[in-house]
């Protein structure tokens, strides 16, 4: 079961098009802050959503630098940081 967002929690998301550039932002999230890599979904037109929780200033320092990443070596598309997300949220996340 995926563990329940805590107060102070934030969802972090960015979107590439393309699975190096989604890489490259995966890992530079999880190097730049104590972020934990929720997943990731893919859609039509070779888009790729990377995931990550962790508290909100850690999820905000994560986004950056992995957004600058991506942009390195491929297409940005998107990045949103929710803080505090509902606790339902956590049922359209991807499941482990």
């Amino acid at each position: 079961m995926a563990k329940q967002f805590e107060e102070g929690d934030a969802l972090g998301m960015i979107e590439t098009r393309g699975l190096i550039a989604a890489i490259e932002a995966a890992d530079a999230m999880v190097k730049a802050a104590r972020v934990e890599c929720v997943g990731y979904e893919t859609i039509d037109a070779g888009y790729v959503t990377v995931m990550v929780r962790g508290d909100i200033a850690a999820v905000k320092a994560a986004t950056d630098a992995g957004a600058a990443a991506a942009r390195r070596v491929g297409e940005l598309i998107a990045v949103h940081v929710i803080p505090r997300p509902y606790g339902d949220v956590e049922k359209v996340l991807p499941k482990p």
